[in-house]
């Protein structure tokens, strides 16, 4: 897993990174476990956009992800490690004792030939499933449960991870990617380890054409608009604005709380990220 800088041979390369794939064994999915994966060029059953600056990229297939790990007690072997087109992280294909198969997160570290298991009593080895009482103080792990048998729901991006900081009663603490620490159920499962491809976040574009081809269209800043256009916009010269950062229609989009104030999930947060 690492970063190839590509050769300076037209501008658009100048300052280009891509990843280097080492760690990806397969290029082509597991048919049976994709399905099919419509654009809505960021519009709702309306037709209406409600989703700017979405549209084009190139097609896709959805890979189908366990992220429940229920498959308890059965031992797993791992076949491949995958590029995902749809998230950050790499997949792996599971094949079970059993003869299923299954797309899991790839763990950092998890390697062809490894075998996993998800359950109670399992042993604390990277890639496997245990509800959050039978994990320790202080381990690292990713793909946790907010709801028991809902299937993970955080620290699921390319290099995420969290660590358990201590379990008071029914619950256990948790740090998340994010720094905010939070209780979350015993009764909820977490996979041992950091998610793969840690090195996401360090690749540079190098030109707008990979934006278009990851389905993001071009973004125009409101202060380059004219007042008829944007809140932010008008002035002699080039200005700031003159105002907190908003949307179009005027809404504050930096520092601006969303959150809402009698969420039920609020008890839950022990310190805020900020």
């Amino acid at each position: 897993m690492g970063i190839r800088t590509l050769k300076s041979v037209t501008p658009g390369n100048r300052f280009a990174s891509r990843p280097d794939f080492a760690d990806i064994t397969e290029s082509k999915p597991e048919k049976g476990l994709t399905t099919a994966l419509r654009k809505t060029g960021g519009r709702n059953n309306h037709g209406r956009i409600t989703c700017r600056h979405r549209g084009g990229g190139h097609r896709r297939r959805y890979r189908i992800i366990d992220f429940k790990r229920d498959k308890f007690d059965i031992p797993g072997r791992v076949e491949t490690v995958e590029y995902d087109p749809n998230r950050s992280a790499y997949i792996s294909l599971i094949v079970y004792a059993d003869g299923e198969k299954r797309y899991i997160l790839s763990p950092f570290g998890l390697r062809v030939g490894d075998q996993i298991l998800a359950g109670e009593n399992v042993p604390l080895k990277l890639g496997n499933s245990l509800p959050l009482k039978s994990i320790p103080a202080g381990m690292m792990i990713h793909n946790v449960e907010l709801i028991p048998g809902r299937g993970g729901q955080m620290v699921r991006s390319a290099g995420s991870v969290a660590q358990i900081m201590s379990h008071e009663g029914e619950f256990a603490s948790l740090k998340l990617p994010s720094s905010e620490i939070r209780l979350v159920s015993k009764k909820c499962y977490a996979t041992v380890g950091q998610v793969g491809n840690r090195t996401h976040e360090q690749v540079s574009s190098g030109k707008a054409g990979r934006s278009r081809w990851l389905g993001r269209r071009p973004t125009t800043r409101g202060v380059a608009m004219n007042p008829v256009d944007h809140p932010m916009g008008g002035g002699e010269g080039k200005s700031s604005g003159g105002r907190h950062p908003c949307t179009p229609w005027g809404k504050p989009t930096k520092g601006y709380k969303t959150r809402k104030r009698n969420k039920q999930s609020n008890a839950m947060i022990v310190k805020r990220r900020k």
